[in-house]
This record gives C-alpha cells, structure tokens and sequence, in this order.
C-alpha cells in the first residue's frame, strides 16, 4: 500500500495535469511506442518550439485527469505507452507535429485529441492538423477582405478617368461650336 505522501504527491500530479488540460486549446494522445531516442529529442525540441507540452504518465493518471476535464471519453484510447501533447495558444500545433512525426515512424501512432471541449478520434486529429496554420489563415483572410476594396477603388479611379477623358472633350468641343453659333447668330440679325 502506497504511503499518504506518495498518494499526495499523485493527486497533485493529476490536478495539476487536469489543471493544463482544462486551460489549454487542444491536446493529442500518442502511442509512443517503437520510437527512437534521436526522434524523440527531435519531437520534443519541435514541441518546446512550439509552445506545447509533452507529458509521459501512467494511464491511470492521465485518465483520472481526464476525468476532472470532462474528457472522461478519452480513457479508452489509454492502452500501452502513451503520452499527451498539450498547447495552451495554438490548437493546431500539437496535431500538426505529432502527425508529422506518425507519418515518418510507423509504429508511433496517434490515439485521440481534443479541441474546444470536443474529443477527436485519430482520424479528427489528422483533419485538424491539415488546417492552415493561424498565420497563413490569417493572411487569406485579410487578402480576401483587401481584394475587393482594392477593386472597388479601381473601379472607382476608372470612372473618375473616364469622366476627366470624357470632360476634356467636351470642353475642346464645347468652344468649337460657340464660335459657330455666334456667326449664326449676326447673319441672322
């Protein structure tokens, strides 16, 4: 039987991982399994980069954690060696590393995530790392809202240049056919 101390310590652990949990904008759950050490330092120095954590605990706990969230679904893809991948800002980067690094080793697997309170099979993980970056979106979405003022003030610039070109004709014209009328106008007296 465990000591009252060790007991403490995990529930602490636990409270503090469902604390990260229920504060962060998405997570993915992995079967780590088969990975080297070299590619586990990578994966993790590109998830520090990033800004998001990457916890190795027991099943159990991950699970009771879990619990406290409301992500009490997610337990059942807690089977093996398993971690979470935790981001606190950016809910597409965890997927979009960890999917990175499924696709290069074969027996390193994605389990299950979360997003917005939302559980996501290892099939809605893959989707959610396909998004765009928020950068890149970002941009598509100021270019698509620039794109019509932009043509709405060339529009708007043509019919200006028009109506100069249009004007300036008619004042060239416009003194032409004043003389005419004026020579009109004595024979007529």
């Amino acid at each position: 039987m465990p000591s009252n101390a060790i007991l403490e310590q995990k529930k602490q652990v636990v409270a503090d991982l469902a604390e990260q949990i229920k504060t962060s904008a998405s997570g993915v759950i992995v079967n780590y399994q088969g990975i080297t050490v070299e590619n586990d330092t990578k994966l993790r120095k590109a998830l520090r980069e990033a800004g998001v954590k990457y916890v190795v605990m027991k099943n159990t706990l991950t699970g009771r954690a879990c619990d406290m969230c409301g992500y009490s679904d997610i337990k059942q893809y807690l089977n093996g060696m398993t971690a979470i991948a935790i981001s606190q800002n950016d809910a597409v980067a965890p997927a979009k590393i960890i999917k990175e690094y499924a696709d290069k080793i074969e027996s390193f697997n994605i389990l299950a995530g979360y997003v917005d309170g939302e559980i996501l099979d290892a099939a809605g993980v893959n989707n959610l790392a396909a998004i765009p970056s928020k950068e890149v979106l970002l941009a598509k979405f100021l270019g698509s809202i620039k794109s019509p003022l932009y043509n709405f003030a060339y529009a708007i610039q043509a019919v200006v240049d028009k109506k100069n070109e249009g004007g300036e004709e008619s004042a060239e014209e416009a003194p032409a056919e004043a003389p005419a009328a004026e020579a009109e106008a004595p024979a007529a007296e």
